[in-house]
């Protein structure tokens, strides 16, 4: 369904009707995964919390429209639609949520650790903010190889509040990576209301510090989320830097799933917001461009349909065995390593400082991607001399 113009020069100022069909099958996929995983947690079925993105789906759909395949995303704890719209997998992403060795981390990530690296998910998180970091370093890499893929990082309201934000933001508008900032404003960080949190109205106004563009966005608006993207990742491909994008929204139910929270939002409030439903807005839209209520059934049913085809087929798969333990929480061994010390004669005493820039020395020699970063460390070796001579050695590349 893509264009087969050039995205990336020339942004299209309109969105073809079978462009939006697609977006709507994909909000479609997005809500029912959700939904049915909200109905299997209670059943005891999916293993750990969740966190539903109900209500939200326009930007997880949006968004990763206008990415190209190779293009990176990092999300969140409330990251379902994320991975669905990169095209993730739904039945490895149901059998990880069931605890299912079939899974993206084969069972022992559940809900807040899938990751698709064949697809440029690079994981959610339960870490608040962390992806922030991830991103920048993503999109750092991506600088380093020379490719022209961009990042986009997805983080919530409460998250922009978080110290990570402005390290990563500022790193990033420094050295001009291809980053996309976008936070998915739901107006609440878990059950506080943004007003309570935050000192200023639009957090896209944080942009213009970094001196890098940042604009507030209809979260509910599939195209005007796909046009934002669209604009921020031509910006960030083209070398000139990040972008900030605020999109407006608001998650149907609870923090989480497991939340059950005392009430701290009106009914009256919950009723109004649920009337800007994203889904019921892209169907008026279509229905515009005389798409009949068939041609819209049909594309709900599609997805109701590969929604349950995946959970029977997850169902079905095995559980982990306890041999998978061991490789999923240690580190391949390296292609080369240098030998452990000998007898207590033959080794040699030195300081710590001493220890610790021979180990980086080492890890450096037999691994030619490793560089070090740090303030000072370059220059004059950093405050303690870890890193003293080690520029000469290796060249101001690699620190």
């Amino acid at each position: 369904w893509r264009r087969s113009v050039n995205r990336r020069a020339n942004p299209p100022s309109t969105i073809e009707t079978v462009e939006l069909e697609h977006f709507l099958l994909d909000c479609w996929r997005v809500r029912r995964f959700d939904e049915r995983v909200i109905e299997l947690f209670h059943q005891g079925v999916v293993k750990g919390t969740a966190h539903s993105c109900v209500g939200q789906e326009a930007i997880a759909v949006g968004a990763c429209a206008a990415l190209e395949p190779q293009d990176f995303v990092v999300s969140h704890h409330r990251g379902h639609g994320h991975c669905i719209a990169k095209g993730a997998d739904l039945t490895r992403m149901m059998a990880e949520l069931m605890g299912r060795e079939t899974g993206y981390c084969r069972g022992l990530g559940g809900s807040m650790h899938i990751a698709a690296l064949d697809r440029g998910i690079l994981g959610a998180n339960g870490i608040v903010g962390a992806g922030m970091g991830l991103g920048t370093g993503a999109a750092l890499s991506a600088d380093m190889r020379g490719t022209d893929q961009v990042c986009l990082v997805f983080f919530g309201d409460g998250a922009a509040n978080e110290g990570i934000f402005h390290e990563a933001f500022n790193l990033a508008a420094l050295w001009k990576l291809p980053v996309i900032f976008f936070c998915e404003n739901n107006q609440f960080g878990l059950s506080t209301a943004m007003s309570e949190s935050t000192a200023i109205d639009r957090l896209s106004k944080r942009a213009a510090a970094y001196g890098a563009p940042g604009e507030t966005i209809d979260g509910n608006d599939v195209e005007a989320v796909y046009q934002a993207v669209l604009r921020a990742a031509v910006r960030a491909r083209s070398g000139a830097g990040p972008s900030f994008i605020e999109a407006l929204t608001w998650r149907w139910g609870d923090h989480s799933m497991r939340a059950n929270l005392p009430r701290y939002r009106s009914e009256a409030e919950e009723d109004e917001k649920r009337r800007g439903d994203p889904i019921l807005r892209l169907e008026h839209r279509l229905r515009e461009r005389q798409v009949s209520e068939n041609a819209l059934a049909v594309l709900k049913a599609r997805a109701e349909a590969e929604i349950e085809a995946a959970i029977a087929v997850a169902r079905e798969a095995p559980e982990p065995v306890m041999s998978l333990l061991e490789q999923a929480v240690m580190a391949p061994s390296p292609p080369a390593a240098k030998p452990e010390p000998g007898e207590a004669s033959s080794r040699r005493v030195i300081s710590m400082v001493e220890a610790i820039r021979e180990a980086i020395d080492g890890e450096m020699a037999l691994d030619d991607s490793v560089f070090v970063m740090g303030e000072d460390i370059g220059k004059i070796g950093g405050i303690f001399g870890c890193t003293r001579g080690l520029i000469d050695k290796y060249g101001p590349e690699r620190l």
